[in-house]
């Protein structure tokens, strides 16, 4: 059901953009009432505007019912799923958290840190010629 639905909605796709390629703009309209194309239309001297826009638009609407029915369906076969697809079992050991109860567990920074150092003297440090 749903290959069928995708493949109408792209027909309709396809369509209304044939469709809407063979519409002339507005500004068309002005250079055929002086004369200039007017015996040169397919639809007569009334312009292709009535047929066309009214195709366009039952086509549109066709488009966004068949959008809102695979939206419909995308929905229903979506449920949650890992990334991988894959079972992830945690042991129940690395869930625990080990907290330190005493002093003795933390650990002693003051013995890790090395002592600072005096700057460098004036005469230590080498001039640029």
């Amino acid at each position: 059901m749903e290959q069928i639905i995708l493949m109408v909605h792209l027909l309709v796709a396809l369509a209304i953009i044939g469709l809407i390629m063979l519409q002339q703009g507005k500004g068309a309209d002005m250079g055929a009432s002086f004369g200039a194309g007017a015996s040169q239309t397919l639809f007569g001297s009334d312009g292709s505007g009535n047929v066309l826009t009214k195709a366009t638009a039952w086509l549109v609407a066709l488009f966004f019912a068949s959008s809102f029915g695979l939206a419909l369906l995308a929905s229903q076969k979506s449920g949650v799923v890992d990334d991988l697809d894959l079972d992830l079992e945690i042991p129940a050991a690395a869930m625990e958290v080990q907290v330190p109860v005493s002093e003795e567990d933390f650990p002693v920074l003051e013995d890790e840190i090395p002592a600072a150092t005096a700057a460098p003297a004036a005469e230590d440090v080498p001039l640029l010629d």
